[in-house]
Order: structure tokens, then C-alpha cells, then sequence
């Protein structure tokens, strides 16, 4: 893993190197002109103070019929929290949190937005907010260095849901590094009442180490590039919104989530498991909601609002319907309702039978002696050395053809390796010893020194689990360990199967 501080600094020399050309929205500060002077019927407004929210918390809905002038602090902070269990990460924050702050204003409001990046940041940080109409979102105009504050002024034109994020050079490490939110732009009659709102956003993570890979992470821009993450997730680290930490309503209540998708790169199916969405308001337009939808798609920086009611008690799973995504890099939440059942909308389980099929007791007779079959064929096997012979002889010709593809080059045709660089397998005391270790050897490959026949060899064997099926691995091994001189029962594809499963 490279050292973060490194690599932060070198992050700021990169950043430092865009501030010498031509100035774009995204790289560097205009100069500053002064507060802006505003016309009496602005001024003459009320005045208050933004309340911002941490994911997956909104602030309160919006009470007045009347335009506003608008303060909204929002700090950046650059913290170390986690990603998962056991895994650390240098987040870029808004606020503290990923998602950034939760900001609710009202169209025809004006906004004095204050930008304050904390002095113990690393990196000059910026915030292009979606909602904004005005060059580079705001990002012009809130070029901020660590320790200092920038201000500008807008009036909320259009009512919507808008992602905002930063907008600084390397923009995709910005916001990879977990600096994007949403700010909600209610229309002047309001939003519909609902039971409960909440905040989830998406967003990707393109870490050094494979996923769960433990210690503190540093940001990997090859594999961003490729559009690789180790990490797709929701609010920032896997578990964000699972257990103690789910969402939560009961029976009977209408449920609104803000969702949206900061990226950098990949677009989220967004899909709540067992419910239907009563209205989805497309790409955070509040003018024209569509009806009864399943899965709702949304665009890397956009947005969208679903509503629905729940209607029976039970635990709704959240995911990005790509679902490797969900299962296997974190993009899974929970929804826990609580109430009383309604079986006639959902009944739950009402009877465990036994299904047989159409054949009933022929087909169920037919599968016993087909069982019976195989078991007396496996006995004879056992009881037969010249069958459990020529079994293992097959193995050892299938594995001799898996060897010769691709492992006699480094260890030779002998077996006798080459000296200093590749151990021998023929006669080898540290293969023999250990079954399961040479299974795991050949699955995972192997780096470092080791001791074989007393000799220290300190090469790299390569992991061939993405190469070689279980029954390859049986094969060779079962090669490996009856020639040149060595001897040892054949392996089994279940005995690879089972090393292959292993959780680390």
C-alpha cells in the first residue's frame, strides 16, 4: 500500500501543477469582488440560518409561503474513518459525513453560501452545486485553500433535487474521496406532506487493496480510469445502513428517500426489495412523477425521489440492482417496518410439502435407486483396487497435460526446479507435509521466502484460481504427488472446492 501521506502529498503537488494554467471552472479561483450589493426588495427579506443534516437525515420541511435570504455554512473536512470492517479510508468530506450535509432551501430563495475548508485539510477544495444557475455551479467562486473561507451569492431558480460536489482538479478524485451531497430546492407551494424522509446517496470507492482488504486504503486513480471500484456503497461505508443503523417506518406510514448518485462514474438501479414505488419523481423533476415503478434508474451527479407506503412489518432491502454490486462491493441498506400483519396482502409462508412432481412416487422411487446405484458403484470403486487404479491414473494423465501447460516451465519436466529460483517438487518436504497448503499454494499463489529440502528459495508463485477449474487442481496435484519418485493419494475436486471457499 503506497504511504498516505505520500500520496496526499503528491495529490497536492498535482493539484498545485493545474493552478498554473489557464484558469476553468474546476481549477482555480477568480478574483474576489466584494460582497455582492443587493437590490432593497432582496435585502429587505428575512434572514436565517440553514439547518444541515448527516446522512441519511433530512432537515425539516420548509413552514413559510415566502421567499428567504438564506446563510449556509458548510465546512470541508478531510477525515480518516471507515470503509468496512477493519478498513480505514482518508474520506474528503462536506460536513464530516459521505454523503456530504443535507441542504433544503425554497425556490426564489437567496443563498450567502460560505465554503469553509478546515485548517488541518491537506488540499484546496472547492463545491459545484447542481442547484446553482451561474459558472461552474459555484465552483468559480469557492476555490477555498485549508484555512480560509470563500462566499458567494445565488437565488434558487429552479425547484429540484441537486447532487453537488467538488469540482476541483483531479475532479474524479475529489469526488471519489466521498465529496458529493444533495440539496433540495422545494418548490414554492411546498413538498407533499409524508410520514418520514431520509438521505441515501451512492457513490464509488477505487481503493489500492481488493474489497475488505484490511488497514488504512488510499485512493487508486488507475483503477478509477478503468472504472474498476473495489467499493460501490451507500452513505459511505458498507453496513452504513444496515442493523442498528437501518432506516426505519411503521405500518401504515408513507416513506420518501432522497436518493443520488455522486460517482464519479457508474449509474445506479435503484430498487427496494419487496416494495413497489408508489411515485418516482424522474432525475429529481418534481413536475411529471411516474406510477407503480419497480426499479428506478439514476445517472452518476443526478438524482431522483421515490415515495411509497408500507404496508406489512418485515426488513426491505435497498440495493443497486446491478447486484454484484449490492452483494459483493456494498450497496445494500435496510428498511426496518414495524407494525401489525396483514396477511392478506402478504401471507408470509403457509405451507412447507413435499413436492414430488408429476411422476409422485414413480419419480421419487426412480431417484432412490439411482442413489443406491451410485453408492454400490462407489463401493465397488473401494473395494476394487484395480477400479480405484485406473481412476487415479486418470487423474495422474489429465494432470501430466495441466502441468506441462503450465508449470514445467519453472519447475521442469523432472521436478527438480532450477536452483535459486524455483523449488523443486520432486521429493519436496514442504509440498509433501501439508495437503491443504499445496491446494491453497497453487489457489492463491504464494510470495516470499520458503524453505524446501533445507534450501531458501524467495520467488513468487502465482495464484491459478481464475485459471485452473477444481478439477484441474485435483488433477495436477494428484500428478505432482505420484511422479518423480513421489507418492500420495489422489486429490478430490471437493477437496479443492472446499480451500477454494475459504473466508479471510
Amino acid at each position: 500500500m503506497k504511504n498516505p501521506t505520500q500520496y496526499l502529498i503528491s495529490a497536492a503537488l498535482l493539484c498545485a501543477a493545474f493552478l498554473v494554467l489557464p484558469a476553468r471552472a474546476s481549477e482555480g479561483p477568480s478574483d474576489a469582488k466584494g460582497p455582492v450589493v443587493l437590490p432593497p426588495t432582496v435585502l429587505a427579506l428575512p434572514v436565517e440560518q440553514a439547518i444541515l443534516t448527516s446522512p441519511p437525515h433530512v432537515p425539516p420541511p420548509i413552514k413559510r409561503n415566502y421567499s428567504a435570504r438564506v446563510i449556509v455554512n458548510l465546512e470541508v473536512l478531510e477525515v480518516v474513518g471507515k470503509l468496512a470492517d477493519g478498513v480505514e479510508y482518508t474520506f474528503w468530506t462536506y460536513g464530516g459525513s459521505v454523503p456530504g450535509s443535507f441542504i433544503r432551501i425554497r425556490e426564489g430563495d437567496v443563498v450567502e453560501f460560505h465554503l469553509n475548508n478546515h485548517p488541518s485539510s491537506k488540499l484546496p477544495h472547492n463545491i459545484d452545486l447542481h442547484a446553482v444557475t451561474g459558472p461552474g455551479g459555484g465552483a468559480t467562486s469557492t476555490f477555498t485553500a485549508p484555512g480560509h473561507s470563500s462566499q458567494f451569492t445565488f437565488q434558487a431558480l429552479n425547484p429540484g433535487l441537486y447532487v453537488y460536489h467538488c469540482a476541483t482538479a483531479p475532479v474524479p478524485m475529489h469526488i471519489g474521496n466521498g465529496m458529493y451531497g444533495l440539496i433540495l430546492v422545494e418548490p414554492k407551494g411546498g413538498m407533499p406532506p409524508i410520514d418520514k424522509e431520509y438521505y441515501v446517496m451512492q457513490g464509488e470507492f477505487y481503493t489500492s487493496g481488493r474489497y475488505g482488504e484490511e488497514g488504512l486504503q488510499s485512493f487508486d486513480m488507475g483503477k478509477a480510469i478503468d472504472e474498476h471500484p473495489a467499493y460501490v456503497l451507500f452513505n459511505g461505508s458498507v453496513g452504513s445502513l444496515v442493523g442498528d443503523k437501518a432506516i426505519t417506518a411503521n405500518v401504515g406510514e408513507h416513506v420518501r428517500i432522497y436518493f443520488g448518485v455522486g460517482g464519479p462514474n457508474l449509474t445506479s438501479s435503484f430498487h427496494v426489495i419487496g416494495e413497489i414505488f408508489d411515485r418516482v419523481y424522474p432525475e429529481a423533476g418534481l413536475s411529471l412523477p411516474n406510477a407503480n415503478v419497480q426499479t428506478t434508474l439514476v445517472p452518476s451527479g443526478g438524482a431522483t425521489m421515490v415515495e411509497f407506503k408500507v404496508d406489512v412489518p418485515g426488513t426491505y432491502i435497498m440495493v443497486d440492482h446491478s447486484l454484484t454490486r449490492a452483494f459483493n462491493k456494498g450497496a445494500l441498506g435496510m428498511l426496518k417496518v414495524n407494525g401489525a400483519e396483514d396477511r392478506v396482502i402478504y401471507s408470509g409462508k403457509e405451507i412447507d410439502a413435499v413436492y414430488l412432481g408429476a411422476q409422485a412416487e414413480a419419480g421419487s422411487d426412480s431417484a432412490k435407486r439411482e442413489a443406491e446405484l451410485k453408492q454400490k458403484i462407489l463401493a465397488e470403486i473401494r473395494s476394487n483396487p484395480a477400479i480405484a487404479g485406473l481412476t487415479k491414473e486418470m487423474q495422474v494423465e489429465k494432470g501430466k497435460q495441466v502441468y506441462m501447460g503450465l508449470c514445467f516451465a519453472c519447475h521442469q519436466m523432472d521436478g527438480k526446479g532450477l536452483p535459486g529460483a524455483f523449488p523443486p517438487l520432486a521429493g519436496s518436504d514442504y509440498m509433501l507435509a501439508d495437503r491443504d497448503r499445496a491446494i491453497r499454494t497453487v489457489l492463491k499463489g504464494m510470495t516470499g521466502p520458503v524453505t524446501v529440502n533445507g534450501v531458501t528459495f524467495n520467488s513468487a508463485m502465482p495464484p491459478q484460481e481464475a485459471v485452473l477449474t477444481d478439477a484441474q487442481i485435483a488433477d495436477v496435484l494428484t500428478y505432482v504427488y505420484n511422479s518423480w519418485g513421489n507418492t500420495g493419494d489422489a486429490f478430490t475436486r471437493d477437496q479443492v472446492k472446499a480451500i477454494r471457499n475459504e473466508q479471510h
